[in-house]
């Protein structure tokens, strides 16, 4: 298959078992959420004052944001570091972060208290321009509408629409120019809001450099779904694999994550909370386990013969991505400290996500999972195969 060869759809049946299992859990989400919208938060989570965000925050939008930052990442390296052999990777990537972003704008509405009132934010005289949370739904808002642009040519050459294709072409430079900048700006920003929370995060994850350890593990993460999405893509739809692109991404994705541990470690001793990781705590467990999916790569895919073995990239993709969601779910959930700065009335809050919850994330990763493989078996998306 040649690396530059023009995307075609797969083909094939649109239902087989995974389809129908996504199906499954697709409509169990949906029922949820139908009473969820109906009864209010807590008739289907174990959300309360103490932990007012669960995982429809934490993993549906803040995890999950990450997990799509594969477009962002190879269009960096494709349209900004001018690595054109690169460019097949460029449209699986982008299908994939745009499910994901997607996904994770709608997620937020799941987790509002008050969801009817969610246009608020875009109406300039009840926006507050100074606000964290602000940027983040601005930046993501715009992202997602970019990203849909982006992927626009896709829908255009199916239907063959060259004309459009053209007029579109001639404004795509500003298109992925703003769809570089976007995520830098609102995946660190999503750092920012563990800064802002103070005391209550601990000190192993708060620290004022928390945007630039955000953003350098989101691109990481980014390389890291591409190498997994196109692993799996590969067995499942019984296609040759992209080695000769992945082995030179896998490098990319090491330098950076290089990059992200020397920032990471650093920090940690300039403020003296590395001590706090040797202590008999569940903080200090979790961040160990963080730690070892960031730094096992090395030894799985460090070697040049070990990142031309597909099942290795594979595994390595698969830490790296649990590294960076451990990251976001030890500072929002196992890092929070929700007794300090906060007047508890003698209420020990815990939380531990509800069934339902759990269904709702799973049945928002099944939507990703069907609209990937419907998508990709329509339209022209993966390389054509000779």
């Amino acid at each position: 298959m040649s690396a530059h060869a023009k995307p075609a759809p797969v083909g094939g049946s649109l239902f087989n078992a995974v389809t129908l299992i996504s199906g499954v859990l697709i409509l169990t989400m949906a029922a949820i959420l139908l009473v969820r919208f109906i009864y209010g938060l807590g008739s289907v989570t174990n959300l309360n004052d103490g932990y007012p965000w669960g995982i429809w925050v934490v993993v549906d939008v803040i995890i999950g944001s990450a997990f799509a930052c594969g477009g962002f990442s190879v269009a960096m390296l494709v349209y900004i570091f001018n690595k054109g052999e690169y460019h097949p990777l460029v449209r699986p990537a982008l299908l994939a972060s745009l499910f994901g972003y997607t996904l994770a704008g709608a997620g937020v509405i799941f987790d509002l208290g008050r969801w009817w009132n969610v246009w608020n934010m875009f109406w300039p005289w009840s926006a507050n321009p100074n606000s964290v949370m602000f940027e983040v739904a601005v930046c993501i808002t715009a992202y997602i509408l970019v990203m849909w642009i982006e992927f626009a040519p896709t829908f255009f050459e199916k239907f063959g629409m060259t004309e459009q294709k053209r007029k579109l072409s001639k404004f795509m430079f500003a298109i992925i120019a703003l769809g570089t900048l976007l995520p830098m700006m609102h995946q660190s920003s999503l750092g920012t809001l563990l800064v802002v929370m103070g005391p209550q995060v601990h000190p192993l994850w708060q620290t004022p450099i928390q945007p630039a350890l955000y953003l350098l593990s989101a691109i990481t993460m980014g390389y890291a779904v591409v190498l997994f999405e196109s692993c799996l893509a590969s067995a499942a739809y019984r296609r040759s694999i992209e080695m000769h692109l992945l082995t030179p991404l896998a490098k990319v994705m090491l330098g950076v994550l290089a990059a992200f541990l020397v920032v990471r470690l650093g920090d940690l001793v300039v403020r003296g909370a590395l001590p706090r990781a040797f202590g008999l705590s569940l903080e200090a467990l979790f961040f160990w386990l963080e730690m070892l999916c960031f730094i096992l790569p090395f030894f799985v895919i460090g070697k040049l013969e070990q990142r031309r073995n597909p099942a290795r990239l594979f595994v390595a993709g698969i830490l790296l991505m649990a590294g960076g969601a451990l990251l976001r779910l030890n500072g929002f959930l196992i890092g929070y400290q929700t007794v300090i700065g906060v007047e508890t009335s003698g209420v020990d809050f815990s939380y531990f996500p509800a069934l339902p919850e759990l269904l709702v994330t799973v049945g928002m990763f099944a939507l990703e999972v069907l609209g990937y493989i419907v998508i990709t078996r329509r339209f022209p998306v993966l390389p054509r195969e000779a």
